[in-house]
């Protein structure tokens, strides 16, 4: 743990700044800098995308069984369609 006050600076590394900018209540406002490539995430805001991906990618059964008669459907039309295109063979 750390303790800076308003525009004093930590480092990180040889290449990422912080720098204090405001202190309002519970709040802290922070400069950043740091190379272009650097990815730079509220850790909320990834940790809420994680849990929603997870979400999502859990499929119910109906939702399973939906979506493979979606799948046979297509595969049934374009099976048909080449049928046809080949002059009903």
């Amino acid at each position: 743990m750390l303790t800076r006050r308003i525009g004093e600076r930590v480092l990180i590394g040889d290449d990422i700044e912080l720098t204090v900018l405001e202190v309002k209540g519970d709040s802290i406002r922070l400069g950043i800098q740091a190379p272009r490539e650097t990815r730079i995430q509220r850790a909320e805001i990834v940790a809420a995308v994680e849990t929603e991906n997870r979400s999502a990618a859990r499929a119910t059964e109906d939702e399973q069984r939906a979506l493979l008669e979606a799948l046979a459907g297509r595969r049934r039309a374009a099976d048909t369609a080449r049928t046809a295109e080949a002059g009903g063979e």
